[in-house]
């Protein structure tokens, strides 16, 4: 019964069309292993106890899974909110709290999930919501524009191979650099472990500005790119890492907060 009482709680949140996926499974993986490493052991027992033994990790990817199910009809919406280029600061901002009413309903959904959690700590299908959703809300290109779904219809060539913008930032960048998740997460943690103060400290206008500017960032760069991909790799890939970890941390803050 919790379930399609969550369930109808959604339904009313996610009307638009769906966009492919953020971070893909190795990038989602990679935040919640960051994540996991930094709860406290007391929230990790009740975590474990909802999600199974390191479950958070092993469910990191479900939301994207469930998309077809029709528990969750139009979930697809619910992970990316599109921002158009050239917006002041203070505009970005206040599209955390006043929703946009086109380009998806990140931010909308995940206040829900961290309301519904606070009021029902227990709800296991709104935690692997959360899970997932704490990775798609800092990743650059699920904040992307609009009229190209989020960078889905800029088309690049990747090694020789045709693809995406919005591949290119799901999977390719995270896969060029040859680790396994949970290699990737210890290397984060290692590299930016005295950043994670800062990072905690941040507000969540912070953090959004911080995606946003990037997401800008990654546009412009496009309008020059001229194919090399080694080079993409080297311009891009310690911001990719950046925005990783900081999701991983947030999310563990937000855990901390519910447990």
């Amino acid at each position: 019964m919790k379930r399609y009482i969550f369930a109808i709680h959604f339904a009313v949140l996610m009307l638009l069309p769906a966009e492919l996926l953020a971070w893909g499974q190795e990038g989602h993986r990679v935040i919640t292993e960051v994540a996991y490493h930094y709860l406290s052991s007391g929230t990790t027992k009740k975590i474990d106890k909802i999600l199974g033994k390191h479950g958070m990790v092993y469910v990191a990817n479900w939301a994207d899974e469930i998309k077809s199910d029709t528990i969750y009809p139009n979930l697809s919406s619910g992970h990316f909110q599109d921002l158009d280029g050239g917006l002041s600061d203070s505009a970005v901002v206040a599209t955390l709290t006043d929703y946009p009413k086109v380009g998806g309903h990140l931010f909308r959904t995940t206040d829900s999930i961290l309301a519904l959690l606070k009021q029902d700590p227990t709800n296991h299908d709104a935690l692997m919501f959360l899970v997932h959703l704490a990775g798609d809300r800092y990743c650059p290109m699920h904040i992307a524009h609009l009229d190209d779904y989020g960078g889905n219809k800029v088309k690049m060539k990747w090694f020789g191979s045709n693809t995406n913008l919005h591949s290119v930032w799901d999977t390719k960048l995270i896969q060029s650099q040859g680790y396994s998740y949970s290699e990737y997460a210890k290397f984060l943690i290692d590299k930016y472990d005295s950043e994670k103060k800062a990072v905690q400290q941040k507000s969540e206008e912070e953090m959004l500005l911080e995606s946003y500017h990037l997401m800008c960032d990654i546009y412009t760069y496009q309008e020059t790119f001229e194919g090399n991909t080694y080079y993409y790799i080297y311009h891009f890939h310690q911001a990719m890492e950046w925005q990783l970890y900081k999701a991983g941390v947030r999310l563990a803050m937000w855990l901390e907060e519910i447990y």
